[in-house]
């Protein structure tokens, strides 16, 4: 498992749901000064988030990654129930899954955290502000990502896959598209484009123990296959050559979900795991720290907040609520954390208990009690 697939998991997760929740905001015709605070809001505290996500870290668990993109949707003036999360989840993790499957090379899951950069930069350009916090996520990628070997790209793929392999997720987009199966699987393309720097399936050439080539076969490969010209650009700007990662969402493309209709005893789906987490100390002391900077945006706050539906209508939102199978939905856990010196004094001897003991010890402080719950639910 990489130590730095984390940060990229996280940006382009969070680079769909801001496509998708941009799709939705026009097409509810969300008033255009609203909607662009909220996008700006939901920005601010995401490029927040990342300075902690940004360190070399074990991969987290789907239900404590879940409860980060929950509070992040919601850090900003815009709302969501549960329904239209959990659709909003579904649509953000099926989207980047088949952007990795589709990759070229291991290497160009790092284009593709560009592309969504690129299209994040674009949503925020007339703020100064977070436009720097957004250039400044750019040259980390760049300087951590860059320098890596194809190896450890691979093994960063291979950790993505892992964490995605069990999501057969039906998205209406792929199913119109052909590139996904009424099972929920994705279909892969034999033909098309060979990675950059490969030659195109069809030769065998045969070679002397001194390299001399002594002779060529040629075999049928039974595709269509195109050179790739050129290598997209890993420069802060230029062209990235490959379109995953761009925004598939339109007005005239509605983002919808179809839940596969197998009981919920169905072998596709995963049930969560409830064994304890062995990380529950780190992701606790993210999410802590994470939900403190989000109380403090929440506080400043004085617009009146606006509902997101992901719905065609709130019937459906709610007969989508009720249908949806258990092992599919996520209880979320709420932290009661601010950045209040006293408050974070608390947390921090709590978080030293979870160290120097095996079992947590008893707290009579409300914060302490939370965060206890919190583990055993991780």
């Amino acid at each position: 498992m990489s130590t730095r697939t984390l940060p990229l998991l996280f940006i382009n997760l969070g680079g769909e749901m801001l496509y998708i929740l941009d799709q939705r905001l026009r097409a509810q015709n969300i008033p255009a000064d609203k909607a662009k605070k909220g996008r700006w809001q939901l920005i601010y505290t995401r490029e927040l988030m990342k300075q902690e996500l940004f360190k070399p870290q074990e991969l987290y668990s789907k239900k404590a990654l879940r409860t980060v993109f929950d509070r992040l949707a919601h850090a900003s003036i815009m709302r969501l129930n549960q329904a239209s999360m959990d659709k909003l989840y579904d649509l953000m993790t099926m989207a980047f899954k088949y952007q990795v499957l589709l990759c070229p090379r291991p290497k160009d899951i790092l284009l593709v955290s560009f592309n969504h950069m690129d299209a994040i930069r674009d949503f925020v350009k007339d703020t100064p502000g977070i436009l720097s916090q957004v250039d400044e996520t750019n040259k980390q990628l760049i300087e951590i990502y860059t320098p890596l070997s194809g190896g450890e790209f691979q093994l960063i793929r291979q950790t993505l896959l892992i964490f995605f392999q069990d999501m057969h997720i039906r998205v209406s987009i792929f199913l119109k598209d052909k590139v996904q199966n009424s099972n929920g699987r994705f279909v892969l393309p034999t033909s098309g484009p060979v990675p950059y720097g490969t030659h195109i399936p069809g030769l065998i050439r045969i070679f002397s123990c001194s390299g001399e080539e002594l002779r060529r076969m040629q075999f049928r490969d039974g595709g269509n296959y195109s050179a790739t010209l050129r290598e997209g650009s890993f420069e802060m700007y230029g062209d990235r050559v490959i379109k995953l990662g761009t925004n598939m969402y339109s007005v005239s493309r509605p983002v919808e979900t179809h839940m596969s209709g197998t009981s919920k005893n169905s072998s596709q789906h995963t049930k969560v795991n409830t064994t304890p987490n062995p990380l529950a100390k780190e992701e606790l002391n993210l999410l802590a720290r994470l939900m403190g900077g989000l109380e403090v945006q929440k506080s400043t706050n004085t617009d009146s907040g606006f509902r997101v539906n992901l719905f065609a209508t709130d019937e459906e939102e709610e007969e989508a609520l009720i249908s949806r199978p258990d092992e599919l939905s996520y209880e979320v856990i709420s932290i009661q954390a601010t950045k209040d010196k006293q408050t974070n004094a608390a947390l921090a001897k709590i978080m030293g208990e979870f160290g120097e003991t095996s079992e947590p010890a008893p707290s009579s402080s409300s914060k302490g009690d939370d965060l206890l719950a919190m583990m055993d639910g991780l």
